[in-house]
């Protein structure tokens, strides 16, 4: 009995090193046909909008897909239309007196105060 026990051991720990040491085949993924955009901003926006086409990318490095995309095109196209919008500088400004950047409701009133100084000094 003995033996029939050791000799079903050693074959199961044979096969385990032999498929532990067997390379795993790569799965291949089915080939991805490429899908014409519809823009869905107007002509004038589409530099920012290709800047942020290029950017909807996964943390995995695949391309955003569905609610995914559309909510990152929205954000990233107001954010660049923020970008574009805020000429005075006023958000690189907003730092505290120790050095931090402002937060919340000070850098909310800073950067308005800010921006009507500078729409009056000009």
């Amino acid at each position: 009995m003995s033996k029939l026990i050791i000799a079903i051991l050693s074959s199961l720990f044979t096969v385990s090193v032999v498929l532990a040491q067997a390379p795993a085949a790569p799965a291949k993924a089915a080939p991805v046909a490429p899908v014409a955009a519809k823009p869905a901003v107007p002509e004038k926006a589409a530099p920012a909008a290709s800047g942020c086409e290029a950017k909807a990318v996964s943390k995995a490095g695949k391309p955003l897909a569905g609610a995914a995309k559309a909510s990152f095109l929205k954000k990233c196209e107001a954010d660049a239309k923020k970008a574009e919008g805020t000429g005075s500088g006023c958000e690189a400004k907003a730092v505290s007196k120790a050095g931090k950047p402002l937060a919340g409701a000070a850098k909310t009133s800073f950067i308005k105060k800010c921006e009507a100084d500078a729409k009056a000094g000009k």
